[in-house]
């Protein structure tokens, strides 16, 4: 640490050191879920649907073909952790881009990104009462870059990582993990109220409920 921001950090702790003390904080909302599991999914599907997202409930013999049918032709960006198995064989038509793990490569520009036809990546929780879904850059998911600059974000969201309380996904989440939260497709609204999506994200959003016990 610089000696000028030892400085400014110890200036602040001796301004503040007299401050009153904050009223503790009451934590009397629900943190622990007692809904029922296919209620929960049901109500995530719902508000992603609501969110204008396409939601498909695949198990572990019909995905690959799920995510065939919706990247339809060109190549799209997987990060190096996703399993192969939820991935389709390559075709002339259809060729997968794997990002290299950080540090075991480098890492596609954001020009490349630009120009796939999408990408598929994991999840790491999903909360159905606001339906919101989590990355957290893990090694099936990939950096912030790689979920947000492709047009079509294919996610797969296993139905075993579905809660119903924001406070049970935080629980989740490793502290100190860069989060991106997705409630549908990017989308904005201008001064009259028009929405226009795929601003700040992908334009479509496809969410495939995953069934791994099956």
């Amino acid at each position: 640490m610089s000696d000028a921001r030892t400085e400014i950090l110890g200036r602040i702790r001796e301004a503040l050191a007299d401050g009153p003390e904050p009223d503790p904080v009451e934590r009397d909302y629900r943190r622990v879920s007692e809904a029922d599991r296919a209620a929960v999914v049901a109500q995530l599907e719902d508000r992603l649907v609501d969110y204008r997202a396409g939601v498909h409930r695949e198990t572990l013999q019909t995905v690959a073909a799920r995510v065939a049918a919706l990247l339809g032709e060109g190549r799209y960006a997987v990060p190096a952790g996703l399993d192969p198995a939820w991935l389709p064989e390559d075709t002339d038509g259809r060729r997968r881009v794997t990002e290299p793990a950080t540090g075991e490569g480098a890492a596609l520009a954001v020009a490349e990104l630009d120009a796939l036809a999408g990408v598929v990546t994991a999840s790491t929780v999903s909360c159905s009462e606001t339906g919101t879904i989590l990355l957290t850059g893990r090694p099936d998911e990939g950096r912030r870059a790689l979920s947000l600059v492709p047009d079509h974000h294919v996610c797969i969201v296993p139905l075993d990582t579905v809660v119903e309380l924001f406070p049970e996904a935080l629980a989740r989440v490793e502290p100190t993990a860069v989060i991106t939260m997705i409630s549908g497709p990017s989308a904005t609204s201008d001064i009259e109220l028009e929405r226009v999506e795929g601003v700040h994200g992908p334009r479509t959003l496809d969410v495939i409920l995953l069934d791994r016990g099956r």
